[in-house]
């Protein structure tokens, strides 16, 4: 059986989201939501993260999978500890679809579609 060229559904969905998240980020710098200095630098740098490996994704490329993997298992944990720290009870949602994303990306049928 040949190996397909394009990315199944949920890596789609993924990415897209990914990128959103980063349209965003780069949304509330530029309109100043967050305060000066370090955080909109760090802020612009994790968005970049999240587009770059969104574009890896979407290619079939094994390290967009790693670092969609990684981006998608951080937004958990900033999301837990908002919840929890917080108590932001609207970031239980991004939670549980950040960890719908974590479990869809450890499937064998994903892993096998990266070159």
């Amino acid at each position: 059986m040949t190996k397909s060229k394009l990315p199944l559904p949920g890596m789609a969905a993924i990415s897209l989201w990914m990128l959103a998240l980063a349209l965003i980020g780069v949304l509330g710098v530029l309109t100043g939501h967050y305060p000066p200095g370090g955080a909109r630098v760090g802020i612009l740098i994790l968005c970049t993260v999240f587009a770059v490996a969104a574009l890896g994704l979407i290619r079939l490329r094994r390290w967009g999978w790693a670092l969609a993997l990684g981006a998608v298992f951080c937004c958990i944990c900033f999301g837990c500890y908002n919840l929890f720290r917080f108590h932001q009870a609207q970031w239980g949602v991004m939670i549980v679809i950040n960890l719908v994303f974590f479990l869809y990306l450890v499937r064998s049928e994903v892993i096998e579609r990266l070159r």
